[in-house]
């Protein structure tokens, strides 16, 4: 599944790169090919202007003519060698054909485009009879005045060449790239893929404890349920053993439950409308002076360290002394008889610290990177502690994140634990 979905997005991601290559590859062929014809029309205006300022204007029996012997190309003198001019002609103003040279397709002028390109017959050229050639038909003044039009042709394959070597250079880069792009989009896909096979994996190990959990529970319901219908009529006290310990068993599926849900539902970031200004510190000692702290920490000494100036905080007060208490819970029952636990509160670079510290059994350190995740219960915890379902401290984590604030742990075997919150102010 994650390989399909891994292939799908290298795929479109290949595809949308590859379409904007292609599209930019485009406009650059278009800009060179509109580059070198100008660089072409330059060029045949230029040869242009210079065959058309040898030519002479003036009268001749009367009237005024146009003398061409003398033009270069036109004239009686054959033009150079190199001179790339295809053909070149002179028509009047009423546009007949006075003189020429080169191949003449049409004597008489229809069309006075400025600039145009044409496919045309190149006798010279057996090997390629056809070639493209860019003509120019100029309007030729003199004080003034109309004396006739020039027209004139070059060849475009030295054009032809140069932009099919830059296609074909464009074609081989736009490959390249696309090979390029589709590695990259592989491994950029790779790394989208790690969170969400991350989550996969998570919610997996979820549902397969969760299932775990709640069938243990189940089982024993259904056993007592049915020792019970086995007992005498007669025999209450057998039935009403039973039916205690089904009841017990039925609020613990009710805390683990609750616990599920509450993980299920507390996600992201809690709402700004939902967090209210508190002084964290009353918050905090109400709470550890509280009927149910004193209850789990009555073999122990419960010390606290509070600031005398408040520190105010927005957040929600239900949830964060759920955090706490869960901390305080976990040192509590971790702690032997006779231990200490401490609850302390300070503020500082703008963040508020509460720490719960015990001298209790500790953890090892190949547990720490673990111990918030759920359901995740460490074996000497579960020899003191077998009603804990490992859901306390990924609850109180996930409350704190909820908040923006950081859970961090500090801890030893053997000497005790340090859980330490962060808060912004």
């Amino acid at each position: 599944m994650f390989n399909r979905s891994r292939r799908n997005l290298a795929s479109w991601f290949t595809l949308s790169m590859g379409s904007i290559l292609v599209i930019f590859a485009g406009i650059l062929y278009y800009q060179e090919s509109v580059q070198q014809l100008e660089v072409v029309d330059l060029i045949l205006y230029n040869k242009s202007k210079v065959i058309t300022s040898s030519i002479k204007y003036k009268d001749y029996q009367g009237e005024k003519q146009v003398f061409l012997k003398n033009l270069p190309v036109l004239g009686n003198n054959p033009p150079p060698e190199d001179s790339d001019i295809i053909y070149a002609r002179w028509y009047d103003t009423q546009g007949n054909l006075k003189r020429y040279f080169g191949q003449i397709n049409q004597k008489k002028l229809t069309q006075r485009y400025a600039y145009r390109t044409l496919k045309i017959t190149h006798k010279s050229d057996l090997t390629s009879p056809e070639i493209w050639v860019r003509e120019i038909t100029l309007p030729v003044e003199y004080q003034d005045k109309l004396i006739g039009y020039l027209q004139m042709a070059i060849p475009m394959t030295r054009v032809q060449e140069l932009l099919h070597r830059f296609l074909i250079l464009l074609i081989s880069t736009v490959f390249i790239a696309l090979a390029i792009t589709g590695l990259t989009g592989w491994f950029l896909s790779g790394i989208a893929m790690q969170p969400i096979q991350l989550s996969y994996r998570q919610l997996e190990r979820f549902t397969a404890h969760a299932s775990h959990e709640l069938r243990t529970p189940l089982a024993a319901i259904l056993s007592n349920a049915q020792v019970g219908l086995l007992a005498p009529i007669e025999d209450s006290n057998s039935k009403h053993l039973r039916l205690e310990k089904v009841a017990e068993v039925a609020k613990s599926m009710n805390t683990l439950i609750g616990n599920l849900l509450f993980l299920a539902r507390r996600t992201g970031r809690l709402t700004p409308e939902s967090l209210k200004e508190v002084d964290l510190r009353n918050l905090l000692a109400e709470l550890f002076n509280s009927p149910s702290v004193k209850t789990t920490a009555k073999d122990l000494n419960l010390k606290s360290d509070l600031p005398k100036s408040p520190i105010m905080v927005k957040l929600d007060a239900d949830l964060i002394c759920l955090a706490v208490m869960n901390l305080l819970g976990n040192a509590c029952k971790y702690t032997p008889a006779g231990g200490m636990v401490e609850l302390r509160l300070f503020s500082r670079y703008n963040q508020a610290f509460i720490e719960v510290e015990d001298n209790g059994i500790g953890i090892a350190a190949a547990h720490l990177p673990h111990i918030f995740e759920q359901f995740y219960r460490v074996e000497q915890h579960q020899t003191n502690s077998a009603s804990g379902f490992g859901l306390g401290l990924a609850i109180a984590q996930q409350i704190i994140e909820a908040h923006g604030g950081h859970l961090s742990v500090k801890s030893e075997q053997g000497k005790g634990s340090i859980f330490q919150i962060k808060l912004p102010l």
